[in-house]
């Protein structure tokens, strides 16, 4: 597993199935030799969600922020692609979104490709352009929404065939957090040939990495720790 940190760059880079990849501090994923930025876990419209299912009325401003965010990492990077992988909406009534934040996703799609991955919780198209796919496979990565593992005893082992066919899988749907001194932060989870990434979405949450789900996917590897800048740590010594 080969990691360079910078002294002068808060991301850190890494390699996965032989391809150079950056965790940036945001929680995005940024693969430079193909101009792609990756994100997950956006869950735009979840404030309205909550309200329009009789739940707690929260500060409507949760998609605003999180496009304000995408937007400086796109700034950041220049990317030519971005891939938003699953629950980029927190259901499929959500991605009507108001004509303000419609207007700023759109102006963040105009020039580059954009591709939508399926997650559970927008499992089709949401008609505002760009491309829907159930998954990626760009060169040795596979870009999916959540990690394939086998459900129970006697499942196909796909993570296993992954990995035997020299393939990365890059995914996200768990939110990884890690709980350090000053409390949680969002983390990627670096176990190859498997990589998850931290939930992108503004009231999004997280799962402790040491959950039993969690556990079950990577089983060992690394926490890149997203904060002013992205520290690796052990799994097993966050958990410990």
């Amino acid at each position: 597993m080969s990691l360079a940190p910078s002294r002068s760059d808060p991301a850190l880079a890494f390699a996965l199935a032989g391809e150079a990849l950056e965790a940036r501090p945001s929680g995005a994923l940024w693969w430079p030799a193909q101009g792609l930025l990756a994100v997950s876990d956006l869950h735009l419209g979840k404030s309205e969600r909550i309200a329009r299912r009789g739940g707690t009325l929260l500060p409507p401003y949760e998609t605003q922020a999180t496009l304000d965010r995408l937007g400086e990492e796109i700034a950041a990077t220049g990317a030519r692609t971005v891939l938003c992988l699953g629950d980029s909406f927190d259901d499929l009534a959500a991605a009507a979104l108001p004509e303000a934040e419609a207007g700023r996703l759109a102006a963040l799609m105009a020039g580059r490709r954009w591709l939508w991955i399926e997650g559970n919780h927008d499992p089709g198209p949401v008609g505002l352009g760009g491309e829907h796919l159930a998954e990626l496979r760009a060169g040795p990565l596979v870009f999916r929404h959540e990690a394939a593992v086998p459900r129970a005893e006697g499942d196909a082992p796909a993570a296993v065939a992954t990995a035997e066919a020299g393939a990365g899988e890059v995914s996200g749907h768990y939110h990884p957090k890690a709980r350090l001194r000053g409390g949680w932060r969002r983390c990627f989870v670096l176990a190859p040939p498997r990589l998850i990434l931290p939930a992108f979405g503004r009231y999004t949450g997280g799962l402790d990495v040491g959950s039993g789900p969690l556990r079950r996917v990577a089983p060992r590897g690394l926490a890149l720790i997203a904060g002013a800048r992205v520290v690796a740590a052990p799994l097993e010594r966050l958990r410990g």
